[in-house]
Order: C-alpha cells, then sequence, then structure tokens
C-alpha cells in the first residue's frame, strides 16, 4: 500500500496528462476527414506514459523517426503546441512516442519488443479484439509492463481512439469519439 501511495503521489498530475493526450489524438480523429477513402492512411499515434526514463530494457530505437523536442517537450506545457507536432508526428513518424510520468517527451521514438512469456503475469489474461492490428496488440501488451503506467492509440485505418491500462482496454470507435463537445454532424 505504501509503494502505490508513493507511485500515485509521484505522479499526481497523470490525470490531467492523460486527458490531454486522449484530447490531442480525438481532435487528430475529428480533424481528419478522409477515413474510408481508398490508399488514405490517417493520422496514426502510439503513446507510452512510463514511470522511468530507463525503457531501454524493453524498447529499440525505431531508425530516424524524432519527436521534435525542440518544438514541443512537454505535454502540459502547451496543449496546442502540443496537438500541433502530434498531427506533424502522426502524419509523418513511425514507432511509439515515450513520455514520462511527468509529462516529458523523448525525442527518439522506439519499437516495444513484445514481453517474454514469463513477463507475463499469470494473471494476465489479454484478449486480442480482432479489429486489433500490429500496433494495438502491441500497445496492450505493453501495457503489463510494471514500468508503463498506460498506452494510447490513433488508428491510422479508422480514426479509433484506444487506451490500454493493465492489459485491459477502452476503445473508442472514431463515431463514439468526442462525447459533449463533438458538434453535431
Amino acid at each position: 500500500m505504501e509503494e502505490l501511495d508513493r507511485v500515485l503521489n509521484r505522479y499526481a498530475t497523470s490525470q490531467e496528462l492523460m486527458d490531454q493526450i486522449r484530447y490531442t489524438a480525438e481532435s487528430l480523429s475529428m480533424g481528419f476527414d478522409r477515413w474510408g477513402e481508398r490508399h488514405v492512411s490517417g493520422p496514426s499515434l502510439y503513446l507510452l506514459i512510463v514511470a522511468d526514463v530507463n525503457f531501454d530494457a524493453y524498447t529499440d530505437p525505431m531508425g530516424d523517426n524524432r519527436w521534435p523536442v525542440e518544438r514541443c517537450q512537454v505535454v502540459t506545457g502547451s496543449p496546442d503546441g502540443f496537438t500541433q507536432v502530434a498531427r506533424d508526428v502522426a502524419f509523418s513518424c513511425d514507432g511509439a512516442v515515450v513520455v514520462t510520468g511527468d509529462g516529458t517527451i523523448q525525442e527518439q521514438m522506439v519499437r516495444v519488443r513484445s514481453p517474454n512469456r514469463e513477463d507475463i503475469k499469470e494473471s494476465s489474461n489479454l484478449e486480442y479484439a480482432e479489429w486489433m492490428g500490429a500496433k494495438h496488440m502491441s500497445a496492450l501488451e505493453t501495457s503489463i509492463r510494471e514500468e508503463v503506467l498506460w498506452v494510447i492509440t490513433l488508428s491510422e485505418e479508422d480514426g479509433r481512439v484506444t487506451t490500454f491500462l493493465n492489459g485491459t482496454y477502452q476503445d473508442y470507435p472514431r463515431e463514439g469519439i468526442g462525447g459533449r463537445w463533438r458538434p453535431d454532424e
């Protein structure tokens, strides 16, 4: 219990961080109007929110794909700035963006390795949905790692936004995102 309290206190701003990242993913989905067109890919994001800067044990650099930290280094520093940079990255880069629990964005984008069978807790009964592609299955598996606070994806195929936490997920198909702020269509 003491360890849990320490972690929660350390990441007291995580709800604000989660809200900003999810709002950005939903905004990018809503702002793209070519979903469903043949041979067109929409914006794509895969963000890991991690407890520690040391994530080398389960990731590999994703080539030259980088988050432009000179334009935006902290998610909550400038919400509009974060959304603008996320839009650029979503259309031009591949790999996962790593964000530490305090909102600091790491420059190098990464490929996340699948956990070894030994690393998967016996209590983790991962259930993959039919719609999940490689990115979503990776995100679900990544979410069971102790070092990972949560994961969020934006699908380039259909604009779906999905959050992953401890081997579970909450899926928001494009027509279901936005909640009360979504304009009537």
